[in-house]
């Protein structure tokens, strides 16, 4: 056996579901760069929706060009033209913003103005043709025949079907640049994407991100989620924009939420079955501190702090549970679960 297959031996396998949320993708980009500069490591599957998704694909491709290291590069670029591409943006800081040190766009009038017109306009009226601002990005960042190769890892997008209310998962070797867009199009701001005659909208709504594919595949026992969208948050919002943006977040969460929970009772109910060990990255704390708006905020500062703030918990969450994976589970989802029903549940609950 040469050194290369002891070493190839020894890695321990994961896989990995990535949130969305805009530019909070970017605290992903820093998690997944701390995951993947652990050599012992290897990615067997991905799941991603929205920011997730583009994460998800960029590292896959680049994995499948040229190892973890090249997939950090590609991570690194595909931000930095995220970055470019809202340089010429009306949707940017205001002087008083940057003064005091806030990334939030509240202020800027443009954002008000884009804010009121996307409650009262829809896409359809204010979008000419098919423009989509990551078309452009993802057909240069993205070697789609890598990422649908076999040398890739896994990789499942999730899309919600429009007229059904049910998820899509895309997977290769049939990954396009339209199930990105489909799985990122929340309908305020971008028009339906359609595919094979079926329109569809941004994936957190029915899995932000989608458990059940990489639960299925068995392509490893370890599963890290890591999270961009807050589960709880320590005040009531009571301004109208804060309000929708909660009920966003409660709307992506519990999609995820349902799936952890038919997990745990599977658990319970099939203790033959080999169990899935699962660990969670993520920044509640510091997510919560940010405003809606700054999910909108692209300047490359901003994503470089993000990214940072994700590469530190990343890293963090190596030093605590390096060592357990391929061990023993990390992150238990019961707590956040308890009160969602009083009393037992049986199996047929769980699967409605």
């Amino acid at each position: 056996m040469t050194d290369q297959d002891k070493t190839h031996q020894m890695k321990r396998k994961i896989m990995l579901a990535l949130q969305g949320g805009g530019s909070h993708g970017a605290i992903g980009w820093g998690a997944l760069d701390a995951l993947l500069d652990e050599p012992k490591l290897e990615i067997t599957a991905i799941s991603g929706t929205s920011a997730g998704a583009m994460n998800a694909a960029v590292l896959a491709a680049g994995w499948a060009a040229g190892g973890p290291g090249r997939a950090r590069e590609a991570l690194a670029a595909y931000w930095r033209a995220v970055s470019r591409s809202g340089m010429m943006s009306p949707l940017r800081r205001t002087p008083f913003s940057r003064w005091t040190g806030s990334w939030s766009l509240d202020d800027s009038p443009a954002y008000q103005w884009f804010d009121l017109m996307s409650r009262l306009v829809s896409p359809y009226q204010m979008t000419p043709g098919d423009l989509h601002p990551l078309r452009s990005i993802l057909a240069e960042h993205v070697d789609f025949a890598a990422l649908n190769s076999d040398a890739a890892p896994r990789v499942y997008i999730t899309a919600t079907n429009v007229r059904t209310g049910l998820p899509r998962v895309f997977s290769q070797p049939n990954l396009t640049a339209e199930g990105l867009l489909a799985s990122a199009a929340l309908p305020s701001m971008f028009k339906a994407v359609e595919i094979d005659g079926e329109a569809y909208w941004d994936g957190g709504y029915v899995g932000n991100p989608a458990l059940f594919p990489l639960i299925r595949s068995r392509r490893a026992c370890d599963l890290i989620l890591i999270q961009t969208n807050p589960f709880s948050r320590p005040d009531v919002p009571t301004t109208s924009r804060d309000i929708n943006n909660r009920l966003n977040e409660i709307t992506f969460n519990s999609a995820l939420l349902k799936e952890l929970r038919a997990a745990m009772m599977a658990r319970r109910a099939m203790p033959d079955v080999p169990d899935i060990r699962l660990h969670r990255v993520h920044a509640d704390d510091e997510l919560a501190q940010f405003s809606p708006s700054s999910k909108l905020n692209v300047e490359w500062a901003y994503l470089s702090h993000l990214h940072d703030r994700g590469l530190a918990h990343g890293e963090a969450f190596l030093r605590r549970h390096g060592a357990d994976i391929g061990q023993r589970a990390t992150f238990d989802p019961s707590p956040m679960l308890e009160g969602i029903m009083d009393g037992p549940m049986d199996m047929e609950e769980v699967a409605g």
